[in-house]
Parts: structure tokens; C-alpha cells; sequence
């Protein structure tokens, strides 16, 4: 089978959408039918002799550039878990992994999947891929410290997409978010599991992102009970050293357990931070003897922009209706003000600025009216008023409630936070791996040419990207000196998918 030029694959594509166009057109030239659009002839099912495909195009260009920046090699190099490789090494089962989470597997028997396709193993340069039980048995073998140097070979090659492609989405500042959750489990036989204060049995790992990239740069899992700022501040230093040398400004976000002040003095030598603070009487008696002068007035941008120019009619509030119907408490937000003050906590050597925001907030109940509730919040910050006003600061402490949203696709995207093995350590190292997979998305997001793509799909969630960018329909011929792949199937991303596709090819980092 003749082997297509570049050329020939992008007229292929573009007729392919062209295609597609007609027959949107279409739709404005129907008239009145008799019958449903969705019509059922007599189907015949059949399996091709000569020609194989896989329904997993997309991830051949993931493992290529998985390849070319040096992952593999820094596996195997860092992680020394096999004594003697029959015939897999520690890359291949991380590898495998990680790709059956990519292309949508949720369990360890998902893997099952990935070889007994002969075609994408074939597009993966695989022999064969290890089995489900390989794969239990390689994740039982890990100790604390092959999980941390499993961590420490993907962090080994994210400086070589900083440096390049990722270097626009750094900006002037790298945000590390960094917060605590829960993964739940029903097994009762998981060693290093218990019970959170919430009551769900399971374990409470902590994470550190990279909110510009929307990267999981260090995931620690945690029996259940732990916690969120347990030990959190010896991985919040690693983020620092990791991020700091390709950005040119480093900002800490987190939530009220991690207003670490032991530390504030040492991190303020090196990065910013914005960390919400306990609601404690000494933070309130200075925010009530605040004049009312300090005080301004919030506007928050608008949630969305109106590019339209037209404004539809506000609909009935159903839910505000049932509540006063039924006299339920109704809490309504009448304004919001900040301001801002100088504190310095025991444990420090210095004051620090201290945003405040004091929200006002009615209370009814049916008709009646109550006392209206004054509710304050606060936040620590190393920026000056003069680059950050209080809004500014208030602003990035809401920002960072954007990692709760990776913490969702993680959970329910990528099935990345389970416990689906039967310790805290072969766990920990399941959820890590998995995340890998999240990784992926982003650094194939990186490659692609235009910013505005870049930024789109760092966004996408997971589930969307499966199904554009992996979920592509492929025919894979091995020949001598390369491996062609031969998409069946047109998507309408298939452009930027080329785009990121023509960039690994091209860009050197320093493997091959």
C-alpha cells in the first residue's frame, strides 16, 4: 500500500470536510417530511481479512512524543523495580498503563484491551503488551522511593516543554495550586485505608498542579484521616524547585490548611503566595475596627462575555420560588467589600498584608425577614498593593478553586483517583500513573502551533479529548523504516491534531 505525502493527506482532509460542510448546508433546504431522518436498512457484520485497524489512532502520537522527550528513558534509568526484564521493563508497564487510562480504561482489566489489538500494539512498536495480572503484580512492587523516583523521571522532562512550546502558557507567573481530597472505597481489606471526617473510608491524597498548564506535578497519596496540610509543605518546596528556573515568577495558591505561617518567611524569600486563613477572633476584631472609609466597594468581572450584543429575558427562579413557598432559610448575597491590613502571626519574623472580604448577606424565611449575616474571609498575600489591589487578590484566591475541576476530571474523567489495588503504596502508584495520562493531554496540547489551540485544549475535558483526538478510527502498516498510520475516520480537529502531530516530528528535545 503506497505510503501518502503530506500533501495528499491534507487534501484528503479537507475534502473529507468539505464532505461533512455539504452536508450541514443541506439542513436549510429541507422541507416538510413524512418519514424520521434516522432510517434502518438490513445490516451484515463482517471481519476484515487483509485489513486491520484500531478504534485508537490518536495515541500513536502521544507515545511519540511520550518517546521523543526522553520519558522512556528516564523511566527505566530512574525506576528499579525489575531485577531482570521477561521481557517487559519498568517504561513498558508504565507506559501501558497509562495509554489504557488515555484511551478510556477505568480498571486494571481494562489493559486487556490494549494487547489483543494487534493493530495498535503493531502502531506502538510492541511485540506485546503486558497483561492485567503483570500489571497488579508491577504496582504491588512499589516502595515510597520508587514511587518518588517515578515521579522525579515525568518531572525529568517537563522543563523541555516549558523551555519550548509551554513557555507562553508560564506567562510572568507559574501558579502551583496545591489541596487535598478524598478517594472513597468500598474494600475493607486496603491496607493503609481509614475513615476521613467526613466518614467515607478510603485514602486523602494531596496534589500539587501547575495551574497555567493544568499539569499534576506531584500526587501523594495518604491513609484517609490525614490531614490536607499534612506534610504539605515538604511537597510545596519540590513544586517551587521544579517550577521556579523556567518561570519568571513563582505564585503559591491554596486554601485555609495551608496557610502554612512556619514557612511563610522561607517561602516569601522565593515565590508569592495567596492562601486563605482560618476565620480566628484576632483576624475578626481587626476587620470590625476597620473605618468604614477602608472599605470598597467589590465588582467582579462578568462570568461570561456577551458577544452577541442582545440580552435574553431573565427566566423564573424556580428554586428561589420553592424556597420561599415552603419557608425554607434563604441566604442571598446583598454586596461585597474588601480591605486590607497588616498582621504577623507567631511564627513569623515579619507582618504580612492581609486581604480582607467581608461579604453582606440577607436572610429570610418565606416573608418574613431576619437579621441580615455579616460574613468575613481572609487572605495572606506577599503582593504589594501597588501591583495587586485588593480585588487582584481576591480574584487569584477564586482562580484557584479551578484546580477542584482537575480534581473532577481526574475522579470522573480519567477514573485517575481509585484505589483499585490493595495497599496505600500500589495505590499511590496506580493514581500517579493514571494522572500520567492526564499529563499527556496537556504536553500534546503544548505542540500544537496556534496559542488560542493551545489554551482550548489544555481546558478540554478529558472525556471530550478522548473522543476527538484518541478515539480515531486507524488502519497501521509496518514497513521496514516506519510505521504509517492511516486515519479512516475525519473529526473536526483533525487540523490540530496534524498541527501537534508536525510539531513533535520537528521539535528536537534532545532524544530521538
Amino acid at each position: 500500500m503506497k505510503k501518502l505525502t503530506h500533501e495528499q493527506s491534507r487534501r484528503n482532509a479537507a475534502r473529507r470536510q468539505h464532505k461533512v460542510e455539504a452536508r450541514h448546508r443541506q439542513a436549510g433546504h429541507w422541507g416538510e417530511r413524512s418519514e424520521p431522518i434516522l432510517t434502518s436498512q438490513k445490516i451484515n457484520y463482517e471481519i476484515g481479512g487483509n485489513v486491520e485497524a484500531t478504534p485508537y489512532g490518536g495515541l500513536f502520537a502521544m507515545h511519540r512524543l511520550v518517546t521523543r522527550l526522553g520519558l522512556v528513558r528516564a523511566i527505566d534509568a530512574g525506576v528499579e523495580l525489575l531485577k531482570m526484564h521477561l521481557p517487559y521493563h519498568q517504561s513498558d508497564h508504565v507506559l501501558t498503563l497509562a495509554y489504557s487510562v488515555l484511551s478510556g480504561g477505568t480498571r486494571l482489566e481494562d489493559v486487556d484491551r490494549l494487547r489483543n489489538d494487534v493493530p495498535l500494539m503493531n502502531g506502538l512498536g510492541a511485540r506485546l503488551l503486558p497483561d492485567p495480572t503483570t500489571v497488579g503484580d508491577f504496582l504491588r512492587r512499589f516502595t515510597e522511593a520508587d514511587i518518588l523516583a517515578l515521579m522525579d523521571a515525568i518531572n525529568s522532562v517537563r522543563p523541555a516543554l516549558w523551555r519550548g512550546r509551554g513557555a507562553d502558557l508560564l506567562g510572568a507567573v507559574a501558579y502551583l495550586d496545591v489541596d487535598g481530597t478524598i478517594v472513597p472505597t468500598t474494600g475493607q481489606l486496603k491496607q493503609g485505608m481509614d475513615i476521613s471526617y467526613k466518614g467515607i473510608w478510603g485514602y486523602a491524597p494531596l496534589l500539587v498542579t501547575l495551574a497555567n498548564t493544568r499539569e499534576v506535578l506531584y500526587l501523594v497519596n495518604r491513609p484517609g484521616n490525614a490531614p490536607s496540610h499534612l506534610d504539605a509543605a515538604t511537597w510545596v518546596d519540590r513544586a517551587i524547585a521544579l517550577v521556579a528556573p523556567y518561570a519568571k515568577r513563582v505564585c503559591v495558591r491554596g486554601d485555609t490548611d495551608f496557610a502554612l505561617t512556619a514557612h511563610f518567611d522561607r517561602w516569601a524569600e522565593k515565590v508569592d503566595f495567596v492562601l486563605g486563613t482560618d476565620n480566628i477572633a484576632a483576624l475578626r476584631t481587626r476587620a470590625g475596627a476597620l473605618p468604614e472609609t477602608a472599605w470598597k466597594s467589590l465588582q467582579r468581572p462578568a462570568s461570561y462575555e456577551n458577544k452577541t450584543g442582545t440580552t435574553r429575558a431573565r427566566r423564573h427562579n424556580r428554586k428561589q420560588q420553592v424556597v420561599r413557598e415552603r419557608k425554607f432559610l434563604n441566604l442571598r448575597l446583598n454586596h461585597e467589600d474588601v480591605a486590607e491590613f497588616t498582621y504577623q502571626p507567631r511564627k513569623c519574623r515579619r507582618a504580612y498584608r492581609i486581604v480582607v472580604l467581608r461579604k453582606n448577606i440577607s436572610r429570610a424565611r418565606g416573608e418574613d425577614v431576619l437579621i441580615d449575616e455579616v460574613r468575613y474571609f481572609f487572605y495572606f498575600t506577599t503582593y504589594s498593593a501597588r501591583t495587586h489591589p485588593p480585588a487582584r487578590i481576591v480574584e487569584l484566591a477564586n482562580e484557584r478553586c479551578d484546580q477542584e475541576n482537575i480534581h473532577g476530571q481526574l475522579k470522573s474523567g480519567l477514573g485517575a483517583l481509585r484505589a483499585p489495588v490493595d495497599d496505600l503504596h500500589s495505590n499511590w502508584a496506580y493514581m500517579l500513573i493514571a494522572a500520567l495520562a492526564w499529563n499527556i493531554k496537556s504536553w500534546h496540547a503544548m505542540m500544537m502551533h496556534r496559542k488560542h489551540d493551545r489554551h482550548g485544549f489544555i481546558r478540554m475535558e478529558f472525556k471530550r479529548f478522548l473522543d476527538t483526538v484518541v478515539r480515531v478510527p486507524a488502519m497501521v502498516i509496518v514497513r521496514a523504516r516506519a510505521i504509517v498510520v492511516r486515519l479512516l475516520s475525519y473529526t473536526v480537529n483533525l487540523d490540530r491534531f496534524f498541527s501537534a502531530w508536525a510539531t513533535t516530528e520537528r521539535t528536537r528535545f534532545g532524544y530521538g
